[in-house]
């Protein structure tokens, strides 16, 4: 039996980044981009590693670059990570696996290090070939409580729920993660939202070599926690955006919700240092008229667009930077 299982890109659209602070987000499946897995029974458990996990290199320039936008591992240090916390979880729920192994592995077209959740995506399309496997039912608000802590505790990724929430849902989804919400029931409140509603949207990300995820240092959480007014102020205000926008889709408000786009960067730049390199995507995308926000923690960004016009604008600006532009297929 071969199973085969994917999981996709994903671009935050609006309240990033207050899903790690209680706060509330709007985010999009990109199906231009996936992570697949594929599993198949076998005498020993064996995890098959791909080219990107080579430690064959053709120059010290080669593994500088390979490092640069992989790590030190690749994609296998996931795959394990996956297999364990669904071993964990299995045994908390007192649930009985079979005794039988497997092969895996795994493949990707999602660009790495620009914000589209690559890490993430191979984990959560591994849980899904690990529960058909062994016939395994996870609850799905749970299971990106599952691919969060299978980063955060087994391989020191720092990240929030967002992302793992709409690449285990897909399409659109809105996210409240209100405090007291999270605390009574252990994870967020999570609306899917039809994708025809939403408007015109792009995204641009960079095609130069990006830095490993979790490298970006800013101390915007531990000012949070210390109680910071102007932190967590902008927090909500920037939970706000997304609840606006959640109320404009539904009335499709192209006008407010381009608002709204800008509005969440340039919440997010008054207490995140933006990097020249991805302050100059934002800056780009506003020139030719669009609207920009990041999708992640940068790299790569996502807005709103009138015309066919002004979309072949960004293609031609972005290009002169080292971005390609690309309209997200959500469903």
């Amino acid at each position: 039996m071969l199973i085969e299982t994917r999981a996709y890109a994903r671009a935050g659209l609006l309240g990033n980044p207050s899903d790690g602070f209680f706060g509330k987000t709007i985010a999009i499946s990109v199906r231009n981009f996936g992570a697949s897995v594929t599993l198949y029974r076998s005498p020993e458990l064996h995890i098959e590693p791909q080219p990107q996990d080579t430690n064959v290199f053709r120059s010290l320039y080669h593994l500088r670059d390979s490092v640069s936008t992989l790590g030190y591992h690749g994609g296998v240090p996931l795959l394990k990570a996956a297999i364990k916390k669904f071993a964990e979880y299995c045994e908390a729920e007192q649930i009985r696996l079979p005794n039988k192994n497997f092969s895996i592995r795994y493949s990707t077209s999602i660009p790495r290090q620009v914000g589209l959740s690559g890490s993430s995506a191979i984990i959560v399309a591994t849980f899904r070939a690990l529960m058909q496997f062994y016939n395994v039912e996870i609850p799905q608000p749970i299971l990106p409580n599952l691919v969060l802590a299978t980063e955060a505790e087994e391989l020191g990724i720092t990240a929030g729920l967002q992302d793992r929430v709409i690449q285990c849902y897909e399409g659109c989804v809105y996210m409240n993660f209100d405090r007291t919400i999270m605390e009574s029931q252990g994870h967020g409140q999570y609306e899917p939202i039809e994708p025809r509603l939403l408007p015109k949207l792009y995204i641009a990300y960079n095609t130069d070599l990006g830095k490993q995820s979790g490298r970006v240092h800013n101390d915007v959480k531990g000012r949070w926690l210390k109680g910071e007014p102007l932190v967590i102020e902008t927090m909500n205000a920037i939970a706000n955006v997304a609840r606006e926008g959640h109320d404009a889709i539904l009335r499709q408000d192209t006008e407010a919700l381009n608002e709204l786009v800008n509005r969440n960067f340039n919440l997010r730049s008054t207490i995140y240092n933006i990097s020249d390199r991805n302050r100059s995507l934002i800056e780009k995308a506003r020139s030719c008229g669009a609207s920009a926000s990041f999708t992640g923690s940068g790299g790569s960004i996502i807005g709103l667009y009138r015309d066919d016009a002004m979309l072949n604008r960004l293609f031609v600006e972005l290009k002169k930077i080292n971005a390609r532009v690309i309209k997200p297929y959500v469903v």
